[in-house]
């Protein structure tokens, strides 16, 4: 990576920070839960093969976990496919950036052009109502940032506010996971899965711009400085995206 650095940016490298949920529990399924793979490893190969600097933080800190059927190593098979995923985990120093994430407030917001919250299903749980969260994603973005979220994770844009007390999606147009991709998944599996669907939420919102593509497939949608992508396979795009933002 070293020399794609020196080739695409000489002076700076680009720096974005990447933001995956803690562990926690599914009120609804009683699983244990985290973000899912492909919302890091795919932007993250992005970012790095354009020059970037990328770290990797979480809310509260410390080793955070995939769900599990994002895992490609996962006896379920489900994501046996992710060959970017398998090659993350599969290099012991970037495996080990999971172990010991550094907690929001500790990192240096400053030091970052852009941040990227991934999703899963933990963000359902404990990011959607995280008011530091909130804070750091109206601190961002105010302070110029490219702000970038994904599937599951775009929960937090129900409920951050700006420093106005507007919401961020006010007058904006944005994506999520997909009342059909949620209706599926509840099918594949035999149960409820999510506390709520965000396309539902959305919705309800007065003054934004809520939109979905086809189900499961790569979407993603650049309003200004805010980037959001549809679901899974929605992170290389929207990685894109913080990338044409920024100038390459």
């Amino acid at each position: 990576m070293a020399a794609s650095i020196d080739v695409l940016n000489p002076d700076r490298p680009k720096r974005v920070l990447m933001i995956v949920a803690n562990p926690a529990i599914s009120p609804t399924t009683g699983w244990p839960v985290g973000f899912w793979a492909a919302e890091l490893t795919h932007p993250w190969y992005e970012f790095t093969e354009h020059g970037y600097q990328v770290d990797i933080a979480s809310p509260r800190g410390g080793a955070v976990a995939l769900d599990a059927w994002s895992d490609p190593r996962d006896a379920s098979g489900y994501s046996a496919h992710d060959l970017i995923s398998m090659g993350f985990l599969s290099t012991p120093a970037l495996a080990a950036q999971l172990e010991d994430t550094p907690a929001i407030e500790d990192v240096d917001l400053a030091a970052y052009d852009a941040i990227f919250l991934c999703g899963g299903q933990a963000p359902m749980v404990n990011m959607v109502n995280d008011e530091r969260l909130h804070q750091l994603i109206v601190a961002a973005y105010e302070a110029g940032k490219v702000v970038a979220v994904v599937c599951h994770g775009t929960a937090v844009l129900l409920k951050t506010r700006l420093s106005s007390g507007e919401l961020l999606v006010a007058g904006k147009t944005w994506t999520g996971f997909a009342n059909s991709e949620e209706a599926f998944a509840d099918a594949f599996v035999g149960t409820r899965i999510q506390p709520f669907w965000i396309e539902d939420e959305a919705r309800k919102l007065p003054d934004t711009n809520f939109i979905v593509a086809g189900r499961f497939k790569p979407f993603a949608v650049r309003d200004g400085r805010l980037i959001t992508g549809q679901q899974q396979y929605s992170g290389a795009a929207a990685a894109r995206l913080v990338i044409e933002a920024l100038g390459v």
